[in-house]
């Protein structure tokens, strides 16, 4: 019986056991971020950041097939036939003591054959390939550009989701603390007015208000979890993994609270912007070069060399059969003469789309002086609005108190606690805001005063 109940237990214990595992197993992973670890596992994790960095992959692969054009290319090839029916050709039967004006039949040749051929090929000189050479490097340029701005805009809405997550946990916060105090005050008002001594107004004006902030504090845990979730998309992580965020809003606002940046000043050209609107600009002249290099010469070169085999059956593999070498050296010369127009046609809508990236590219330089002059006058407001929106809160919390304290002595109404209330939560939110403010307009400015190069990968 003993050991009938201790191989009971044992069993249970490993059911038991394997069901912790799977569940173990199948529970979504846990990860807790600071907002530079968050932006170091995003830009490795990211979709965007990634495809990004695939695509420079790309581009090293496409530099060296166009520069593996001009390298030897070299095939082979065998060909067998076997004539099911061999052709018949006609011949003067004269030549063979017949009849003058007939014919006879004749088969020429054996009825199998093999050919086997190994072709060496060489461009010697080709405008287009010269050209082509250059247009690798821009193309690799253009990605490693497209790189870092894609990093860019990936940290920055890491930032802002980032921000987002704590600015909805805030917000939940003090929603919680306003319904509790709103709640306590209504409760207190309506066991004064059930003994009479208080206004039935005030009781439903202090439950308008208590249902609005409950209201609002359900929508506002709604915003929090879809926050996260945008989160985690933005990190490069599923909907559904659990993220805690070891930062705080304010905290963090005080960290990008930097009044140095606003002194910065960086040379137009060092602006990722402006060095993506110079590659397209490079990449049009690259563009002309390739219409203008079209009227040159081209000259190419080759080297054949092969076997061929005949006989009246499958003989090809065995010792006795005959083969015979063939071999060809040639070069090859394309002249391009007239073309009715035609390439300069070409040529002339390049020249055209050259000057409207050159235009382009003028216009971008100036709009990256505005946009950055901009950004930093709006982190600059932020600053200043956040000092603001602290000492409004202040403002407002002693107002609500005061108003509070008023009604509960039966010398302020209701509307005036309400209007009290009312001006407190606005504080409240834009305070918030204001934090979240200081954090994205610094990142904006950041971006545009951001020198950051790839680095170069041959």
């Amino acid at each position: 019986m003993r050991q009938k109940l201790t191989k009971n237990l044992f069993a249970m214990f490993l059911f038991i056991s394997l069901g912790l595992f799977a569940q173990t197993d199948n529970a979504p992973q846990s990860y807790s971020f600071s907002l530079e670890e968050a932006i170091r596992y995003g830009l490795d994790h990211n979709v965007e950041a990634v495809n990004a960095q695939k695509d420079i992959a790309i581009s090293l692969k496409q530099k060296w097939e166009i520069i593996a054009q001009g390298l030897p290319q070299i095939s082979a090839g065998a060909d067998y036939q076997n004539n099911l029916k061999q052709p018949v050709s006609l011949l003067p039967a004269e030549i063979a003591g017949g009849e003058p004006g007939t014919f006879l039949p004749v088969v020429f040749g054996t009825k199998q054959s093999m050919n086997a051929t190994a072709t060496w090929n060489q461009i010697i000189f080709d405008g287009s390939y010269i050209v082509g050479i250059q247009s690798a490097k821009t193309l690799l340029q253009i990605t490693e550009n497209a790189k870092t701005k894609t990093d860019q805009e990936v940290k920055k809405g890491i930032i802002n989701a980032y921000g987002n997550v704590l600015l909805a946990e805030e917000n939940v916060e003090i929603l919680k603390m306003n319904v509790e105090s709103v709640q306590s005050t209504y409760d207190e008002t309506k066991a004064t007015f059930e003994n009479g001594l208080a206004e039935e107004e005030d009781v439903e004006q202090l439950e308008i208000t208590l249902l609005t902030l409950k209201n609002n504090l359900n929508r506002s845990k709604r915003m929090k979890q879809i926050a996260y979730e945008m989160l985690n998309i933005t990190l490069g992580l599923p909907v559904e993994a659990d993220i805690t965020l070891t930062e705080e809003l304010e905290a963090l606002a005080m960290q990008y609270f930097d009044l140095a940046i606003l002194e910065k000043e960086i040379p137009v050209e060092e602006n990722i912007d402006y060095r993506i609107a110079k590659n397209t600009a490079a990449s049009a002249e690259i563009e002309v070069k390739l219409e203008q290099a079209k009227a040159l010469p081209s000259l190419t070169g080759y080297v054949n060399y092969g076997y061929q085999g005949f006989s009246q059956k499958f003989t090809f593999l065995t010792d006795n059969q005959d083969y015979f070498s063939q071999s060809v050296l040639g070069i090859s010369l394309n002249i391009p003469i007239f073309s009715s127009g035609m390439r300069s046609a070409r040529t002339q809508q390049q020249k055209i789309a050259l000057e409207q990236a050159l235009m382009d590219l003028e216009y971008t330089e100036n709009e990256v002086k505005q946009q950055i002059n901009s950004a930093k006058t709006e982190y600059e407001y932020s600053l200043d609005n956040y000092q603001v929106q602290k000492k409004n809160l202040a403002l407002a919390e002693r107002i609500e108190n005061k108003n509070k304290i008023k009604f509960e002595e039966g010398v302020a109404s209701s509307f005036e606690l309400n209007e009290a209330q009312r001006q407190l939560y606005t504080a409240q939110q834009d305070y918030l805001q204001s934090m979240l403010n200081v954090i994205t307009t610094k990142v904006e400015l950041e971006n545009l005063l951001d020198t950051t190069k790839y680095e170069d990968q041959e």
